[in-house]
């Protein structure tokens, strides 16, 4: 029967240091991502926050991303890892939200090292099947993941604090209303500004306002480097009044204005 090139969704293995190729910012910054990420540590430490909690990581854990999933993490310099990228439908061995395990067997820590190095083999040579060979070996990672048990046990049933920094950070990964303030977003989820700060800093160590002006600024500074949209354009289309205002957000965040921004970004590519 001949080879079916849709017959899987696109998977691609890469280094972690693929998540950040023009700088730390990119995974730095409150953000989410329309493809679904497994995230495996093979040395050093840092810490993220991911759907509405903040934890610390270290060698040999895992972590899976779904897609449309707010998350930032700090990688430490002498992080080492890798990632692997699935975009399309996700495949069911897979979880269905985020999730992070430490693999502490060394024959399953090898294991997963090892499919992450025949997915990369695989795409390389790009030998007959090889896309059904990704994709096995994508199940066997899945397949993995999930046989981990869970840290503590069974999970805890979510406090009310949690699932209101949940709510927020699943509105804010979505920017549904890309207009909207912190307190139209307190608003809509019935409570008020002061109390829905206080939620994400105790939940996330980040404020209401900072998970948003992360997001609007992770979003602003993609588009500067991946499109040759105008400047006003990508003011507009972020849901800012103008590009004077937008203008003045970038150059107060990042210490430059919008164009020197994507004329530094480019020249670092070519």
């Amino acid at each position: 029967m001949p080879f079916d090139p849709d017959f899987s969704a696109d998977i691609h293995a890469a280094p972690l240091s693929s998540l950040s190729p023009d700088g730390t910012w990119q995974t730095a910054l409150s953000h989410s991502r329309s493809d679904h990420l497994l995230i495996w540590i093979t040395r050093g430490q840092g810490r993220m926050c991911l759907n509405g909690g903040q934890r610390g990581f270290g060698p040999h854990s895992a972590i899976f991303i779904p897609a449309g999933t707010l998350w930032s993490a700090e990688f430490s310099r002498q992080c080492l890892g890798h990632v692997l990228t699935v975009t399309g439908p996700l495949l069911p061995p897979f979880p269905a939200s985020s999730c992070h395990k430490r693999v502490t067997s060394l024959q399953e820590q090898t294991r997963l090292t090892g499919m992450f190095e025949a997915i990369s083999r695989e795409q390389s040579a790009q030998a007959p099947f090889w896309r059904r060979a990704v994709q096995a070996h994508c199940e066997l990672a899945a397949i993995s993941l999930r046989r981990q048990p869970d840290p503590g046990g069974r999970a805890a049933r979510q406090t009310a604090a949690q699932r209101l920094c949940l709510a927020y950070c699943q509105r804010v990964a979505g920017l549904q209303d890309r207009q909207a303030t912190m307190a139209d977003h307190a608003a809509a989820l019935k409570v008020t500004p002061t109390h829905l700060t206080r939620v994400c800093k105790a939940e996330t160590g980040k404020t209401a306002a900072a998970l948003l002006t992360e997001r609007q600024l992770h979003s602003a500074r993609s588009l500067l480097i991946a499109s040759d949209l105008p400047i006003r354009d990508i003011a507009s289309q972020l849901g800012f009044g103008s590009a004077a205002y937008f203008t003045r957000f970038i150059t107060q965040h990042t210490g430059q204005p919008p164009s020197a921004l994507r004329k530094t970004a480019r020249a670092k590519s070519q």
